[in-house]
């Protein structure tokens, strides 16, 4: 009957993806079948950890996330735990080789969030590292399905793609990350003083980022090329929208694209992909 149960927590694991990012859940569509459960479990464990972090703010954060780190090692070490997200993560961590380092490496930046509201360049590219680019990795695990060197040869490219999708988050979030949780991501950055030039000294660090993930997503396993590039198109077409809105505008109101728009753009990535046009 553990079948069962493993059942129900990639349900659980799915129904937290498509209830927390309709963009992603778009792009785990289209990888292939057997990749939908692991990637669920990762996004999962993720989407958790940093609700932590975000959003139970009459609660006691750091002992939350304390008490979900360590009962995240026991579930790798026992290979089940009774946290049904937890109990689809161990399954990924196992099957697929992902290193601990990744895991201790995310923690630590999202016991980041609970204390430090401003960054130096060197805890903003550590923050990045820990919140987007070893998530990056822990997937790409699962993309090249224990082929060491293909992880090998795709790993800079697979940072670089998280690096790109968390910096263009910040930008989209910038109002509400300083009102509401009063972060500061960008280093340096004085909100009250957001200006055009600094903005366009993100986007060229940003846009870099998406040109060099692009390199990795074209060497990609077949298997997960189009759901990869299906992500990678909608954040930057994001990114793009982002970069024609002004900097007080940027300020003031979260940018977003539409499920209705979102659902064209799935379908222009899908041409794009069909015609070799990457």
């Amino acid at each position: 009957m553990k079948e069962l149960f493993d059942q129900v927590s990639a349900k659980c694991s799915k129904t937290t993806t498509n209830s927390y990012s309709t963009s992603f859940s778009l792009g785990i569509k289209f990888l292939d079948a057997h990749l939908h459960g692991p990637i669920y479990g990762i996004y999962g464990f993720v989407r958790f950890a940093d609700e932590i972090v975000d959003s139970f703010h009459n609660y006691d954060k750091s002992s939350l996330l304390d008490e979900f780190k360590k009962e995240t090692w026991i579930a790798i070490e026992r290979k089940i735990s009774l946290n049904p997200i937890l109990n689809s993560f161990q399954h990924v961590v196992n099957n697929y080789n992902i290193e601990r380092e990744l895991i201790e490496c995310f923690f630590k930046s999202m016991e980041t969030d609970l204390s430090e509201i401003e960054h130096s360049r060197e805890s903003y590219n550590e923050y990045i590292l820990g919140s987007a680019e070893v998530v990056g990795l822990m997937c790409l695990r699962v993309f090249t399905n224990n082929d060491a060197q293909l992880y090998q040869d795709l790993k800079p490219f697979a940072m670089k793609l998280g690096a790109a999708f968390q910096k263009v988050n910040f930008l989209r979030d910038l109002q509400a990350d300083y009102n509401t949780l009063g972060r500061t991501y960008f280093p340096g950055l004085d909100f009250s003083q957001f200006t055009a030039k600094e903005k366009e000294h993100i986007q060229k660090e940003i846009e870099q980022d998406f040109d060099d993930a692009l390199v990795g997503i074209r060497k990609l396993p077949a298997s997960s090329r189009r759901g990869v590039y299906l992500a990678y198109f909608y954040y930057r077409k994001l990114f793009l929208l982002i970069k024609k809105t002004p900097a007080e505008r940027v300020m003031n109101t979260r940018i977003r694209i539409s499920n209705h728009r979102k659902i064209g753009l799935m379908f222009q990535s899908m041409v794009r992909h069909g015609l070799n046009l990457l």
